[in-house]
Order: structure tokens, then C-alpha cells, then sequence
């Protein structure tokens, strides 16, 4: 994607998800997360092309003007946008897919245990929501909403919500999930079993000795 195809695909990104959006000469000179993105496209083609040291430096350089770390090995679909950045991490070896929303203080990171692939893969049309924190090699489906704070560990499959700490699915295309009490509540119960054969034997019992009864007269 050209320089001028992709300051347009940045600015229609912005006035798609930020309501605040006004114009587009204020998302190219005041959107701290549409510069990060400019800087990481430019980081990323030299990091591709093996260029030492110079990827790492615009990375840093981006990251003290705009609060958002994004390594330049970050790999990052198109319509990708960062609301209220400041705080956000991207970690080298995530992998992003088209229509992203990341809002402030998200991090797709790592857990410290992998080697190789140590960082998400997130899939399309997912919405990131501020303070969450995805960690490890794991995969987030399509049309994911990760809500506010929360932590994942674990991979997710597409058109899930999720929250809590640790993360956990609450809908799926929309729809509640029953929660662990409710499946709790319908685990069978052996004792109550038991009681239920012993009331039916008991009964069947009182049933023949009536039969008998009426048979001796």
C-alpha cells in the first residue's frame, strides 16, 4: 500500500470509529495513534529489508511522541486504529488482521514462557477495549469484543465476548453464555439419585404387597 493510499485508509479508519472525528486535517496532525502507525509502516518495511538498528530507533523515537510502542516486527492488517493510544504495546511477533480497534493502554505481549511465536494473533474486525491485556501465542477469532481490563490467556473463537480476570467468554454471536453457577446447578447429584430409586422401589413394593393382600381374600 502507497503512502497516499495508506494516509487515506488511516483517516477513513479514524472517522469510521471516533465520533470526535472532525476533519481530515486534524486526524493527520493531532491523532497520536494515526502517527504510530505511519511510523510503524515505514519501521516495518526496513525491518523486512534486514536494515539494523534504524527499525528499532523509529520505533522508540514514535514511542516517546506518542505514548505507543509497536515493534517493528508487529505485522498489522489494513484499517487498523488506535483510539486515545497512550500505553498501548504491541509485541514483536503479533499479528494483526484487518479492521482493528485497539483503544489506550492495551498490550498484546507475552507471557515470558515462549520462544518464537511469543505473541497474539488477532483476527479481523476485533475491538480491543482499554486496559486489556492479551498474552501469549494465542489466537483471537474474528468479530472478537474484549472488554475493558481484561486479561487473556487463552485463544478465542470468532464472535465471542470476553471479560473478567481471568478473560472469559460471556457471548457467542450475541448471545449470553450460561454462566459456571448455572452449570454448576445442573451437575448430577448421586445422594439425590439414591433417594429418587429408593422412593420409586418403595413404591412399586407398596403397589405388590396391595396385590397380594387382595389376592388372599
Amino acid at each position: 500500500m502507497g503512502l497516499v493510499a495508506e494516509l487515506k485508509d488511516l483517516v477513513k479508519s479514524a472517522r469510521e470509529r471516533d465520533p470526535a472525528a472532525v476533519s481530515t486535517l486534524e486526524i493527520l496532525f493531532t491523532y497520536s495513534g494515526v502517527h504510530a502507525v505511519i511510523n510503524h509502516r515505514i519501521a516495518h518495511w526496513l525491518y523486512k529489508q534486514r536494515v539494523p538498528f534504524i527499525p528499532r530507533w523509529i520505533s522508540q523515537f514514535s514511542k516517546f511522541l506518542t505514548g505507543i510502542e509497536i515493534h517493528p516486527g508487529a505485522k498489522i492488517g489494513k484499517g487498523f486504529f488506535i483510539d486515545h493510544g497512550m500505553g498501548v504495546v504491541i509485541g514483536e511477533t503479533s499479528e494483526i488482521g484487518d479492521g482493528v480497534t485497539l483503544y489506550q493502554g492495551v498490550t498484546l505481549g507475552g507471557t515470558g514462557k515462549e520462544k518464537g511465536k511469543r505473541h497474539p494473533t488477532v483476527g479481523n474486525n476485533v475491538v480491543i477495549s482499554a486496559g486489556a491485556k492479551v498474552l501469549g501465542s494465542i489466537e483471537i477469532g474474528n468479530d472478537v469484543i474484549i472488554g475493558a481490563g481484561a486479561v487473556v490467556i487463552n485463544s478465542v473463537p470468532d464472535r465471542c465476548t470476553v471479560v473478567g480476570v481471568p478473560g472469559r467468554i460471556v457471548k457467542i454471536g450475541g448471545e449470553k453464555v450460561l454462566s459456571d453457577e448455572f452449570h454448576r446447578m445442573k451437575l448430577p447429584d448421586p445422594v439425590s439419585d439414591i433417594l429418587s430409586d429408593c422412593c420409586a422401589r418403595i413404591d412399586f413394593l407398596e403397589k405388590e404387597l396391595k396385590k397380594i393382600k387382595k389376592e388372599k381374600r
